[in-house]
């Protein structure tokens, strides 16, 4: 659980750099972020911006190269692989690909992240209906992907996402593969949960309209934050 006025999310002078055969390819250059409980924040770049690799590190499926990154006061830099994998269970993704299981109902996809942290069956069928029930999803719940939407799938996906209370919601290109209708829809919905619910919002994408629906801008660009302002 969060202590009070510990940040979701603190990057400190957070640099990394990957090899490219014998050549070294900066990809963030000395990235200072702080992001608060309840806050709603795009992280807007074009590609090769290093925003890629910034959502990487605040997923915990990579760590700094050198700096600091803490993901709800925990220094990931300092964690072993074991340690990062339960750090990720409460970190919520929602991809741009959706990633639902196909054989499965959109009920049994949102309780599987539950399983991983052995809730009992009662509670994760309970819990997964509520969250079904906040996206607007209750009446599919018996429904596969592929007889679902874009639009519902990218529902179910944040559902799935919210499973396992998350310290925050990590959304990579959000509304990408789905109509502008549906995109507003969605983006209507991850707002209500910011608002409603107090769900603390990490959203990268390109798109800066789509950025400027956020409560906050961060602009990254060659490897560094060259923006941070309201929206």
């Amino acid at each position: 659980m969060s202590v009070q006025n510990v940040p979701v999310v603190e990057a400190l002078n957070v640099k990394k750099t990957y090899m490219l055969g014998k050549v070294p390819v900066e990809a963030l250059r000395g990235v200072n972020l702080r992001v608060e409980q309840g806050d709603f924040v795009s992280i807007l770049g074009p590609s090769g911006s290093g925003k890629s690799t910034l959502l990487n590190l605040i997923g915990a499926l990579d760590k700094p190269t050198s700096g600091t990154l803490r993901i709800d006061g925990v220094d990931i830099g300092k964690l072993n692989d074991n340690q990062l994998a339960n750090l990720r269970i409460h970190i919520g993704f929602v991809f741009q690909f959706f990633n639902l299981i196909p054989r499965l109902n959109a009920r049994d996809n949102v309780e599987l992240p539950m399983s991983i942290s052995n809730i009992g069956k009662a509670e994760r069928k309970k819990r997964a209906i509520e969250l079904l029930e906040t996206v607007g999803l209750k009446e599919r719940m018996n429904h596969k992907p592929a007889e679902l939407s874009g639009g519902q799938q990218q529902r179910v996906a944040i559902a799935r996402a919210l499973a396992n209370n998350p310290k925050f919601l990590l959304l990579d290109e959000p509304t990408g593969n789905v109509d502008s209708k549906t995109a507003s829809d969605v983006l209507g919905l991850i707002q209500k949960l910011n608002k409603e619910q107090h769900v603390s919002i990490i959203m990268v994408t390109h798109d800066e309209k789509l950025a400027h629906q956020a409560n906050r801008i961060v602009k990254v660009f060659d490897g560094e934050i060259s923006a941070d302002m309201v929206s």
